[in-house]
């Protein structure tokens, strides 16, 4: 069973902000970056609570190559992405998302 994906506003400006930094580093990097991120949609999407709840109800689901994280919640068939975070980010930041 897949699982419905919605991505809040402010994981899509989370998004944004490390796209537009890592093509400010490296061209193209930006796009690998997003690539590594649907990557871990899609394990999101095909099986959620494979991934560990780190904070009240939100689970995790590491970046491959990318030191970033995706934060979400489940409600019942359905996953809400609140944030994409760098791993540094003290997690008590993510709380007014959830």
């Amino acid at each position: 069973m897949k699982f419905s994906l919605i991505i809040r506003p402010e994981a899509e400006a989370d998004l944004a902000d490390a796209y537009d930094w890592y093509e400010r580093q490296r061209e193209g990097l930006g796009a690998e970056f997003l690539s590594s991120v649907n990557d871990g949609m899609k394990l999101i999407r095909g099986n959620p609570r494979l991934f560990p709840v780190i904070r009240k109800e939100a689970h995790r689901a590491l970046i491959h190559r990318f030191p970033y994280g995706i934060l979400f919640v489940i409600h019942g068939e359905i996953v809400s992405v609140v944030g994409v975070f760098h791993a540094s980010r003290d997690p008590k930041s993510w709380d007014e998302r959830l």
